[in-house]
Order: structure tokens, then sequence, then C-alpha cells
């Protein structure tokens, strides 16, 4: 199993997160079978004010760029990714990529 981990905001505005909420209360079928098709087992988003982290896994064959490409050759995932582009704004990010990958700093199996 693979992970990746990454961050966004959203726009500093208490409707349009409401709204974004919303959506995710009523993710479209197309949108969880194209995850699961690419091979993400499990994605699940944390907010916190205007502050998102997605972890994201993945099967050991999961393949980022072949991700990207789903997102963006297919039509129903472009709307969904285009839709949720109203309500999120970049962090500052050195790869300048919309979701910022983010390292891993501490895991306590480390110390087992």
């Amino acid at each position: 199993m693979k992970f990746y981990a990454q961050a966004l905001d959203l726009k500093d505005d208490k409707d349009l997160i409401a709204e974004y909420e919303n959506y995710h209360k009523n993710v479209w079928p197309e949108t969880l079978e194209g995850l699961k098709n690419v091979g993400v087992l499990r994605m699940r988003i944390w907010r916190v004010n205007n502050r998102l982290f997605m972890l994201m896994e993945t099967s050991d064959k999961f393949n980022i760029k072949k991700f990207q490409e789903y997102a963006d050759q297919n039509p129903r995932a472009r709307e969904w990714n285009d839709l949720m582009m109203n309500f999120q704004q970049q962090i500052p990010s050195p790869t300048g990529e919309w979701w910022s990958p983010m390292s891993l700093a501490f895991d306590s199996e480390w110390f087992d």
C-alpha cells in the first residue's frame, strides 16, 4: 500500500466551506468509481478552519501520473475538479502543484 498526504486551502468564506462540505457528503458515484479504478483504495480529507489535509491510500500499483491523466482526460472527473476549484486555493508550495504534497515528518512506528 502507498500513502499520499497533501494540503490545500479553501477560500475563507463560511458559505463556500459549507457548500464544499455538502458536495463531499454527496460525492458523485462516478467520482468514487473513478478513484477506485485508478487504484485509490481510500481517500480522506480533514479540515481545520479553511485548511484541508488529504490522505490517499492506494494500491502498490498506483501511479500518480496515470491518476493525473485520468483526472485531466475523463470528462466527469474534470467537471468535478473544475467545480471544486471554485472553493479552493493553493497554499505556498515549492512544487507549484494545486494540492501541495506533504513529506512525512514523524511516524511512531519508527521507534518500534
